[in-house]
């Protein structure tokens, strides 16, 4: 099968879920060409690493200049600003030209920064069958930031394009061959936008996985007592209202009774209301790392305090694969199939989180039991080899599904 995979970001090791699920397509025997924008000179070393596995690419530069207009032009209308900020008609044309020279088969378009290329191509090449991966449902991300988030842009961003979100998200509900999602709660979310007579796309759950081998824990690596880790791109607003709750409320409970533990936050882009929580001298952040595995696998704990958010944590599934023992909430494990106390544990409020945070790092055993259960969940849920053969399949009935048309 030819297929044209469109993403508003170049896939990485950051973008887990385009960039393991375009390495194991190849794998499966489906023929990929990429159509994405390139926004920085780490860009470059990504793409280079996705060629063996495509059989096309094309790729338009996108300055930060170009996405502000567009934002601007879309601001005065009813458009969301998620919508337009990585569109790029060059790169439209791209996939008209080629399309043109050698027909796709499918197209397969990802996240609502994306959604702009599926609606000019099904209006352009109404025969062509396309699969909208949403990933999140993102008004019901804004819906809750603009309550919860203790980052300021984070709630202005809410604020504005709220409305915006869920009047598009319930209409692309509606637009696509099929829809795919990564959670139950997401996909609820998404379903309560429109009605069901209006909903004609198929909407499937096609959650995220993790790398199990790359995350695989070395033999060698030992675990650092009293050591917790909190992970994730840091310039996400969900990301700075989890690591501020974490510092302000949680950790000075677990310091009460452990004031030596250590907490290590892990990411790219720490603005100044992150970097600041490091006058703690017991926090270190430590921005962009070369190789986040060590951090994991050499943590007593990997704490995901959710606050608000959406879709799955892949920090939760990536500390898991690596075999460290979750800490996190009942609405961030709600998104999951695992077993609570066994596969992770829970605490909702900041007493039960440091109070579960503290079992852990006063017991090696347990640390070792929810290891091994978290580990053995995601190696059975969330294997991308699985979740990629989910998705083939899900290519070819919408395929099938058109022709029937």
């Amino acid at each position: 099968m030819r297929i044209a995979l469109i993403v508003p970001y170049i896939p990485s090791l950051i973008r887990v879920r385009s960039y393991n699920l375009l390495n194991q397509l190849s794998k499966q025997g489906v023929e990929v060409t990429l159509f994405t924008v390139a926004t920085s000179e780490q860009d470059a070393l990504d793409l280079h690493a996705l060629k063996p596995n495509l059989s096309g690419m094309f790729v338009r530069n996108q300055p930060v200049w170009r996405s502000l207009l567009n934002c601007a032009l879309a601001l005065p209308t009813k458009i969301p600003l998620q919508s337009v900020y990585s569109w790029n008609s060059r790169l439209q044309a791209d996939f008209a030209r080629e399309h043109r020279r050698m027909p796709f088969e499918l197209v397969h378009v990802e996240h609502l920064r994306g959604s702009k290329y599926g609606r000019v191509i099904k209006s352009t090449f109404p025969e062509l069958p396309i699969v909208w991966d949403s990933v999140d449902c993102i008004s019901h991300l804004f819906a809750q930031s603009r309550g919860r988030s203790r980052s300021l842009a984070g709630k202005l961003m809410s604020g504005l394009e709220l409305n915006r979100t869920r009047r598009a998200e319930g209409e692309l509900a509606t637009l696509f061959d099929h829809v795919l999602i990564t959670s139950p709660n997401d996909k609820k979310a998404l379903m309560q936008l429109t009605s069901e007579e209006e909903r004609s796309a198929s909407i499937s759950i096609l959650p995220n996985g993790a790398d199990l081998d790359y995350f695989r824990r070395r033999a060698d690596q030992p675990r650092e007592a009293e050591t917790i880790v909190f992970s994730g791109k840091m310039s996400y607003h969900a990301n700075i209202s989890m690591a501020d709750y974490l510092v302000r409320e949680i950790m000075p409970k677990v310091w009460a009774k452990r004031p030596s533990a250590k907490l290590i936050i892990v990411g790219k882009d720490p603005p100044r209301m992150v970097r600041e929580l490091a006058q703690d001298p017991r926090v270190e952040v430590t921005g962009t790392v070369d190789d986040i595995r060590r951090y994991l696998w050499a943590a007593t704990v990997a704490a995901v305090p959710l606050v608000y958010g959406a879709g799955i944590q892949n920090k939760i599934l990536e500390a898991m694969a690596g075999g460290t023992p979750v800490v996190t909430t009942s609405a961030a494990f709600s998104s999951l199939r695992g077993t609570v106390g066994e596969d992770a544990l829970i605490g909702d409020s900041p007493q039960e989180f440091a109070d579960a945070v503290l079992r852990l790092i006063e017991s090696p055993s347990l640390q070792r039991e929810v290891g091994n259960a978290g580990n053995a969940y995601v190696r059975q849920y969330h294997d991308w080899d699985h979740l990629t053969a989910d998705l083939v399949s899900i290519y070819r009935v919408a395929k099938n599904t058109k022709l029937d048309q």
